[in-house]
């Protein structure tokens, strides 16, 4: 793979590649054990506790829930000799598992995201990967993209960790040739499998990537919570999460929504993870009413709080960008440049800071 520094997105990568064949996108359905009920209960497989939950845990039976799934081009599920890294892309509020493919437009009759993958594979600037777009609404109505602060479909992004730790990574692992595989739970399985998943998200999937997966907090309606919200949005928090890094080794927030915990309050989890993260990816547009004044937030503090726990640390700033694609391609474009390369572990709390 070709060294690199963060860049624009070059405008040829939002093209079609020339060559053929090219990566192919397939929906498929999935079994969810772990979600929200109607109740606001967390029905559960497993044996989480109430506390950990913040909320009472219930069996129930599973959902059918809904992802696409990006394969490079030559993709053959029947040669046992090749496998993939695997990058999890996470949608925003008002989006679902379609977001970063239908709403981020074509170009060439083909989806903009698939055509900066196809290119970046074509050029040698990655390997070959698999893509994952998931339905980040881990509830029994995921399919409701509404903004509304009491609903479950809202309280389900707070609680897609145990999805896709439970239900969403052992589906993908079982059914495609990953390098990663879940059910090898040694301690050599598990510094492994890290260094082959990387996740990142827009907007609220941003949060999800912060949130979940350093350790920030879970967020419910002020209804429930009896509290009032910071953001004037009906939220507020309740528990910390525990965290994914012995999953993901990369992770990556582009415009991380308003609910994202701040910087001191990640930093802190990350320290008290036995893994260290790799990469932390963050970016923002400069002129981004949305996300400018969360994303200043989740990076005050956090390299200082995270102390050695964290190798890589990059903080994007788009120039007169906005809550909008052309700030979260570039994030998309960089982070998969840099994820799934770990020649230099020996680097501690490599900060880069720049404005594109």
């Amino acid at each position: 793979m070709k060294s690199m520094n963060v860049t624009s997105v070059p405008a040829e990568y939002l093209r079609s590649v020339n060559e053929m064949p090219q990566g192919t996108v397939q929906e498929v359905s999935y079994k969810v054990g772990n979600y929200i009920h109607l109740s606001r209960q967390l029905v559960t497989d497993r044996g989480i506790d109430t506390s950990e939950a913040g909320r009472e845990t219930v069996a129930g039976d599973p959902i059918l829930k809904k992802c696409n799934v990006y394969l490079p081009a030559g993709y053959d599920p029947n040669d046992t000799t090749v496998r993939y890294n695997v990058l999890y892309l996470l949608h925003g509020v008002g989006g679902d598992q379609y977001e970063w493919l239908s709403s981020n437009g074509k170009a060439d009759g083909r989806f903009i995201i698939c055509n900066i993958f196809d290119n970046l594979i074509v050029n040698g600037d990655i390997d070959p990967l698999i893509v994952v777009f998931p339905n980040g609404r881990s509830a029994y109505d995921w399919t409701d993209s509404s903004f509304n602060s009491e609903g479950t479909n809202m309280l389900g992004f707070y609680y897609f960790d145990y999805e896709l730790r439970y239900d969403l990574i052992p589906f993908i692992e079982s059914n495609y040739k990953t390098y990663a595989d879940i059910s090898d739970t040694s301690h050599e399985g598990i510094i492994y499998n890290r260094t082959r998943r990387a996740i990142a998200g827009l907007s609220m999937g941003g949060m999800q990537a912060l949130n979940l997966i350093l350790g920030g907090y879970r967020h419910d309606s002020t209804r429930i919570t009896g509290t009032e919200s910071p953001w004037n949005n009906g939220l507020d928090k309740t528990v910390i999460t525990p965290g994914m890094i012995d999953l993901f080794d990369y992770v990556g927030a582009f415009s991380n929504a308003p609910t994202s915990s701040d910087g001191k309050t990640l930093g802190a989890s990350l320290t008290s993870c036995v893994h260290n993260l790799h990469l932390l990816y963050t970016t923002s547009g400069d002129a981004d009413e949305v996300a400018i004044g969360s994303y200043i937030k989740s990076i005050d503090g956090l390299i200082h709080q995270s102390g050695n726990h964290l190798n890589h640390f990059y903080q994007i700033l788009i120039k007169d960008g906005f809550h909008d694609f052309h700030v979260w391609n570039n994030g998309a474009y960089n982070f998969s440049r840099l994820i799934f390369r770990n020649c230099d572990d020996h680097v501690r709390s490599h900060v880069v800071r720049k404005i594109l």
